[in-house]
């Protein structure tokens, strides 16, 4: 029997327009019911997580997680308590700044309940607005001011995601034993401390919750959630995953982001098990 359901949220749970569908409500609400655990991961921070939490009636209870920052911090919704956090270096994140800044990319510094961007162009300051994030435009090439300020995560943005990944190539001085880098939204190049990814905090929160590494199930569709589904029990992709990500995955859904993957999940791998006991 599962017993923890971790998933991704954007192209995963959240439909193209950032929402969840009745379909998936429904169904994680049925989960939670029977016992089982429901943690979304996500690249995003705690903060701008809450809403989904609240739409899934998960909000402010005792023992239920949010994976945020691509495994960069655990955190407990009651009363938002942090469990565990594992951030960037000021020196290894103003590294990644300066380089970024010499480079065609959009960069956002995200710190726990803020992003700093640099060089924002329209489409980020849209999306900005559209997802109600909590944002601050950088007008000056630096970051000192965050010094004594956690900061989570790097993010550089470009829509050619073969530019994005000819930078890895350029920066292996720096990221090289420090640095974990993943691809999301097929757009962003993400940069977390060396070894921490959406899998390792899976299996960390899958520990301290007493649940076996076999009864875990991650959901994903893009790069970024690849460590998860390599760790889990069970690896699921989304309809509309990117194809290594489906290569990757025991199962793939018939359902794609807009028509309800978790309802497909929950449907197949724990409610159809009830009723065939």
């Amino acid at each position: 029997m599962y017993k923890l359901i971790v998933s991704d949220l954007d192209d995963t749970l959240l439909n193209d327009d950032h929402e969840i569908c009745v379909k998936n409500i429904q169904a994680i609400k049925k989960a939670s019911e029977l016992g089982i655990k429901f943690v979304p991961a996500s690249g995003r921070g705690y903060k701008e997580i809450e809403k989904i939490l609240t739409n899934l009636d998960l909000k402010d209870k005792e023992q239920q997680y949010v994976i945020s920052f691509n495994g960069g911090a655990i955190t407990e919704s009651k009363n938002n308590k942090m469990v565990r956090s594992n951030y960037l270096s000021f020196e290894k994140a103003n590294e990644l700044f300066q380089v970024g800044i010499t480079k065609d990319v959009c960069i956002q510094v995200h710190t726990s309940d803020t992003i700093f961007i640099y060089n924002f162009n329209e489409v980020e300051r849209n999306r900005m607005v559209k997802l109600n994030m909590n944002h601050k435009e950088l007008k000056k090439p630096s970051i000192e001011f965050l010094r004594d300020i956690p900061i989570a995560k790097i993010i550089y943005i470009n829509g050619d995601i073969d530019y994005l990944r000819s930078i890895k190539n350029e920066i292996k001085l720096i990221t090289k034993d420090s640095i974990s880098v993943s691809y999301s939204a097929n757009c962003c190049m993400e940069f977390n401390k060396h070894g921490i990814n959406k899998g390792e905090a899976m299996l960390a929160l899958a520990g301290i919750l007493g649940i076996k590494q076999e009864e875990t199930i991650a959901v994903g569709d893009n790069y970024n959630d690849m460590p998860m589904l390599a760790m889990a029990g069970l690896s699921v992709a989304a309809g509309n995953a990117v194809e290594d990500v489906k290569n990757a995955c025991t199962y793939i859904c018939k359902s794609d982001n807009n028509e309800g993957v978790l309802a497909e999940v929950i449907e197949r791998f724990i409610l159809k098990n009830l009723t065939v006991s």
